[in-house]
């Protein structure tokens, strides 16, 4: 199916969302959609998608004017989208969430139980997506619940598929797998559209790109002959440097040291196995793996979110092995988490009350007891400035943000302490390429003001643009130590898929 948006416009109160928007997507290829944060795909997509409705402008299917009320009139024209947040039932199974919604029955009432797995092994066989029906998806990677979601969409005849930021949460090995899938849906004449902000991905797997800004089409070009300057610049519509400027390190101190830390699960396995670690003032320390090698749990053990089996935790000589989370904030960590939505701030909180969330509870934004308005919106008002972020007004909720700005906000409410460790858990997670230049800059800007600095990250990329020295984990161990400058891409992949530990 050929697929084309018509000067497609849609306004919501005080924003222009989508702008005379046009583009083709066509049968058997890919279109890479990118933009920022706010430039206006994801409300583009909820419109192809029936979630909205156009105030101007027409979508075209194989020369066919479409008008569609609701989701259901997209989806019977053809149209299956594949969220970035996963839409699925966790204590389901893998066929009751792909038919939900359309059960093939054997009776009144009756659903053909035996059919419906046997539907969802027919599709999973025919386009290469290897998945046991009969699996619970709370059980499955991440990787293997993003092919049920493709599943579902193929199994309602979707011949245009959209995928949102559909790498933003794989490992790299799953997302060579989903290049794979991708190439498969390709060759049996699917439509495809990417929304992604990794501009590298955007010009190896697309065939046609497009970029917004500012709700507009900002222009088109050729994987073949663009570059991810090219690209970037033409999302922010400015140059962007796209490589970390930073002087040689010059470390210090030692600020942070874990000593033989061990975390158990709950069944006494271990999910951090006899950890050592130094991170000293003045550097960048990244820790490099593929996600779910004990990543999380480091940050975890190292905030006091999750206790230790055994080991030590030392801040500046100071034993905080059994100190509370609150304690350790206080003892001088800056926490940057890794899911900025439930762990990083609090949706439904203004953004000045996020921007207080760790201190709130001292002067001078809380007197016996009451909170200081004043107090809390000049401070506010001051780091939005700072840190650019740029909420429509600091009495916006949190929830409301886009994700390079709420990324930014939280950055801002750590960066602004005078707190010697700074651990950031993957800082730049599907954020766009703006953004990320800018956290990047506050990053080295604390490191040259001698922070010790750690970030974990599974983009390789982001830990050598950062790193001084990098450290991989391995099945909750640290099986490799390099210098930046010494190693490779190609030697630190092989330590995270634990070839050379």
């Amino acid at each position: 199916m050929e697929l084309e948006l018509r000067g497609i416009t849609k306004q919501f109160p005080g924003v222009l969302a989508n702008d005379d928007v046009s583009l083709t997507a066509r049968s058997g290829k890919v279109l890479a959609l990118i933009g920022e944060n706010g430039a206006g795909k994801s409300t583009l997509m909820n419109v192809l998608s029936g979630l909205y409705r156009p105030d101007g402008g027409e979508i075209v299917i194989d020369g066919q004017v479409q008008s569609f009320k609701d989701p259901g009139d997209a989806i019977k024209a053809g149209i299956g989208m594949v969220h970035q947040h996963f839409m699925l039932v966790p204590v389901f199974t893998v066929w009751e969430n792909v038919v939900l919604g359309v059960e093939p029955v054997s009776g009144p009432g009756i659903m053909n139980r035996k059919e419906a797995a046997s539907e969802v092994r027919e599709i999973s066989e025919r386009y290469g997506l290897a998945v046991d029906p009969d699996a619970l998806v709370e059980d499955l990677p991440v990787g293997i619940q993003q092919r049920v979601e493709i599943i579902k969409v193929l199994l309602r005849g979707a011949k245009i598929l959209v995928f949102d930021e559909p790498t933003a949460v794989l490992t790299p090995q799953e997302v060579e797998e989903f290049f794979g899938i991708v190439a498969e849906l390709k060759g049996r004449g699917a439509t495809i559209i990417f929304i992604t902000h990794k501009l590298k991905e955007a010009l190896a797997i697309a065939d046609d790109i497009t970029v917004l800004r500012g709700g507009k089409v900002a222009g088109h070009a050729d994987p073949a002959t663009a570059t991810p300057e090219l690209l970037a610049s033409m999302m922010v519509g400015r140059d962007i440097d796209l490589v970390v400027n930073k002087e040689a390190a010059t470390p210090g101190e030692t600020v942070l040291q874990l000593s033989g830390v061990t975390m158990l699960d709950d069944y006494g396995r271990a999910l951090l196995d006899d950890v050592n670690l130094e991170v000293h003032a003045g550097e960048i320390v990244g820790v490099a793996g593929i996600q779910g090698n004990g990543q999380t749990e480091l940050v975890e053990a190292i905030t006091g979110l999750l206790p230790i089996a055994s080991g030590r935790i030392d801040m500046q000589g100071t034993d905080i092995t059994r100190f509370t989370p609150r304690r350790r904030h206080e003892a001088g960590i800056a926490h940057v988490p890794e899911d900025r939505n439930h762990m990083g701030m609090v949706e439904s909180f203004t953004v000045s009350e996020n921007l207080i969330l760790d201190s709130y509870y001292g002067a001078p934004y809380s007197r016996r007891g009451l909170l200081d308005g004043t107090a809390i919106r000049e401070f506010a008002h001051a780091l939005v400035a700072v840190y650019d972020v740029r909420p429509p007004h600091i009495e916006n909720t949190g929830g409301a943000l886009s994700g390079g700005n709420a990324q930014k906000m939280i950055v801002a409410r750590e960066f602004s302490r005078e707190a010697p460790l700074v651990l950031c858990a993957q800082p730049t997670r599907g954020i766009d390429v703006g953004s990320i230049e800018y956290i990047h800059e506050q990053i080295v800007r604390k490191r040259n003001e001698g922070k010790a600095i750690l970030i974990v990250s599974t983009e390789l990329d982001e830990i050598f643009a950062l790193s001084d020295r990098i450290l991989v984990m391995y099945d909750g161990k640290i099986v490799a130590e390099r210098q930046a400058s010494e190693t490779t891409p190609l030697e630190i992949g092989l330590f995270m898929a634990g070839k050379a530990a």
